[in-house]
């Protein structure tokens, strides 16, 4: 008889059908990026919770799970609602974000939770949402070596190490900037990992675009805009 369908015992007495199941080899599988690259393949239930535990975090109210959507590569996934209302198409895939930048990355409880939201500002100046100066670029690239390789050794190649290890844009790799990130990181002797990425974070929130979640809008004209948003409120932007 077909699941699902009601039956009658022995007696004539009609038992309840049971409910239909998803077969178990027809799982929902969700390919997740997480923020240094790297894919991790996950149930699709409690999926954003799933990742934090795979990744150690404790403090998860700062991350979020993105996706595309209708030209806009940044929209976050409503953790109340079906994975399956907001991705069309199969393969599933989902990108792990910071969501929350903290404004005082110093008060973050956890060494883990710091070491996410570097890895988020790294992707986010690499990706050119977050400008800065070459000056600044020189600056976090330093603590990024210090806390990835330790203290500065005599004969460290400062062009190869830059572009190999992803420290800054590579329009902004530039042989006086790669000097420059040599001789800052000579000045970090001493500096743990976990000090370098504080160090780190203590300057990227600085940058005016710290923290700012980029989105393409129209205005009430039908003109493009850019919202931003951030934990101060929402920024407009406007071409001229």
């Amino acid at each position: 008889m077909p699941e699902g369908v009601a039956k009658e015992d022995a007696k004539g007495k009609t038992k309840e059908a049971s409910p239909r199941r998803r077969p178990s080899g027809n799982v929902v599988k969700v390919k997740v990026e997480l923020l240094d690259g790297s894919i991790m393949e996950l149930d699709v239930d409690e999926l954003l919770g799933k990742v934090c535990d795979k990744l150690n975090l404790v403090e998860k109210d700062y991350f979020g799970l993105l996706y595309e959507d209708r030209g806009d590569p940044r929209v976050w996934v409503d953790l109340e609602k079906r994975l399956s209302k907001m991705l069309k198409y199969e393969p599933w895939s989902v990108r792990f974000s910071v969501k929350f930048y903290p404004p005082e990355p110093a008060q973050l409880q956890e060494e883990l939770t710091r070491y996410q939201l570097v890895l988020a500002v790294r992707k986010d100046l690499l990706e050119g949402r977050l400008p800065c100066s070459s000056v600044t670029h020189a600056l976090l690239a330093s603590y990024l070596l210090q806390s990835e390789l330790g203290d500065y050794e005599a004969g460290e190649a400062g062009a190869a190490l830059c572009r190999q290890l992803k420290l800054v844009p590579a329009a902004a790799a530039t042989p006086d900037l790669e000097e420059k990130v040599i001789e800052l990181h000579k000045t970090h002797r001493g500096q743990t990992p976990a000090e370098a990425e504080l160090n780190y974070l203590e300057n990227a929130k600085k940058l005016a675009m710290y923290g700012v979640d980029l989105h393409p809008a129209k205005d009430s004209e039908n003109v493009d805009i850019t919202l931003g948003v951030c934990s101060s409120g929402l920024l407009v932007h406007r071409e001229k």
